[in-house]
């Protein structure tokens, strides 16, 4: 069985890949920032598990972060992109094998530039799961 972190995550990629408006403006999705890739790309960051367990099972609360990176003159394709993310995951995620998602909810989003790399955007979200 994958831990409820790995198991929700990928419910979370297969949502947005399944977006293809999204698709189509990004060049992937990634698990990290990869070495090369056109920009817009979105990346996993490292995800946040805690314990949500009670009596009778265990539970995590999970926090799902996306990075968008952008390497335009402004943020007005990455506020796209951003926007995209949300309307993607929007309908809340499949359960997982092995888990249920009890809630899946949008927490907030930031955007960020020095002046010396492109924009990113964090985009994230706090799901709680039950072992089935």
């Amino acid at each position: 069985m994958s831990s409820a972190l790995e198991a929700v995550q990928q419910q979370l990629v297969a949502r947005l890949v399944g977006h293809a408006a999204l698709m189509d403006l990004v060049s992937g999705i990634f698990d990290g920032p990869p070495p090369r890739a056109d920009f817009p790309y979105i990346a996993l960051a490292t995800g946040v598990s805690l314990d949500w367990s009670h009596k009778g099972g265990v539970g995590r609360e999970l926090s799902l972060a996306l990075i968008v990176h952008d390497d335009g003159e402004t943020a007005a394709r990455l506020h796209r992109v951003m926007a995209l993310v949300e309307e993607a995951l929007e309908p809340g995620l499949d359960d997982p094998d092995g888990w249920q998602i009890v809630t899946f909810t949008f927490r907030r989003t930031r955007i960020l530039r020095s002046a010396i790399s492109p924009w990113s955007g964090l985009v994230e979200y706090r799901a709680r799961v039950l072992r089935e």
